[in-house]
């Protein structure tokens, strides 16, 4: 397996500059952190192969009578893939591997295109269902869904050279399910976040920042309540989800929450660069993109000590954790007792590390798909 400090020094199978790619992913395009890797990815690649490409749903209004809302969010939504339009797109990429993504329809199309053009194939396991299965659902449906969820993991996994995952841990989970090997992967950043220089950091916390999926999983109880415990302190929360009904009605009774609704990675960006601090509270975090695109804009990220991201020791300087059994209105009491400058060495130290992860993100990307690319002229 690969980590951050290794790399598979094998000869490749062809040279990266060649390199042809399709991704297949039942996320839209950055409305999930599944979205936002692949978006954000396929951007850094493009510029360093010869073609990548993701086959993906389109955004639609309306009633659709092949796609249907996830279980626990309706706000998103599984679909068919056209067949048609997944032919023609990788008759224009030419894939030297293909890349699944996600375990829904599109996922599961992956393993059966690849033995089609004849290439190589392998998958990600981004996130832990079966956890999120316990948040969400009472035992029938838990269970119903989280077998469905096991079977399609499974026929990934077993079809799969090689399973990425993005935290260790996530490794034993992958091996149960007939993976033949995993590979841990690190997380790329939106190119704007690299290369636009970040402001100055405020030099007192005055606002604190939450993105992301408005959703049970987040916490998002954590934060409505830091922000009553902590009226001098100003929260601004963005993102979509089963909680945004709750989230408005507390922006409208406390001056001091401001609900942005779901926002673009331009105006993500802004919102991070105007924040002294960002917060994650999740119960469930398999690594936490938001915290990394924090860092990368040099603003420390307070994030739960679960979160995937911390099994990442480099990035450790520029992180504090939200410790077991404590809430996160303590946690920030306790940023705020550190000395003055505490803050702004981390912010530092975020972003160096932040930056670096990135570039040894995409050297892991390039070394695995190199490896298992086969087939296309």
């Amino acid at each position: 397996m690969n980590d951050i400090a290794t790399l598979v020094q094998s000869e490749p199978s062809i040279a990266t500059h060649r390199l042809r790619v399709a991704f297949f992913s039942d996320s839209l395009a950055e409305r999930n952190g599944t979205g936002a890797y692949y978006h954000d990815l396929i951007d850094q690649l493009r510029s360093r192969i010869a073609c990548a490409g993701i086959i993906q749903p389109q955004h639609r209004t309306g009633f659709h009578p092949l796609s249907f809302p996830l279980p626990g969010d309706t706000t998103q939504k599984l679909s068919a893939p056209n067949l048609l339009h997944v032919r023609r797109e990788l008759a224009r990429i030419r894939p030297h591997v293909i890349v699944s993504a996600t375990p829904g329809p599109f996922g599961l199309l992956g393993p059966w295109m690849a033995r089609r053009y004849q290439c190589g194939f392998i998958s990600a396991y981004h996130t832990h269902f079966e956890g999120l299965a316990d948040i969400y659902w009472r035992p029938f449906k838990r269970h119903l869904i989280s077998g469905c969820l096991n079977s399609a993991n499974r026929f990934l996994c077993q079809r799969s050279a090689t399973v990425l995952v993005n935290n260790p841990t996530l490794g034993d989970t992958v091996m149960g399910l007939g993976a033949k090997q995993y590979d841990v992967m690190g997380t790329p950043l939106e190119r704007g976040f690299v290369e636009a220089a970040p402001p100055p950091l405020p030099e007192t916390v005055t606002q604190i920042c939450f993105a992301g999926r408005l959703a049970a999983e987040k916490n998002i109880d954590a934060i409505l309540q830091a922000a009553q415990d902590w009226p001098t302190l100003r929260f601004v929360i963005g993102g979509d989800g089963p909680l945004k009904a709750k989230v408005e009605s507390y922006a409208a009774r406390y001056a001091n929450i401001d609900y942005r609704g779901w926002l673009d990675r331009h105006t993500l960006r802004d919102l991070i660069d105007e924040s002294s601090l960002l917060v994650l509270p999740s119960h469930q975090e398999t690594f936490g993109s938001i915290a990394l695109e924090a860092m990368a804009r040099g603003r420390p990220a307070l994030v739960s000590e679960n979160a995937g991201i911390h099994d990442w020791t480099q990035l450790a300087a520029g992180l504090y954790k939200i410790r077991s059994q404590e809430s996160l209105s303590d946690a920030i009491a306790r940023l705020q007792a550190d000395p003055p400058g505490a803050l702004t060495a981390v912010a530092a130290k975020a972003r160096t590390a932040a930056l670096q992860l990135n570039e040894h993100t995409l050297d892991q990307w390039l070394t695995v798909l190199a490896e298992q690319a086969k087939g296309a002229p």
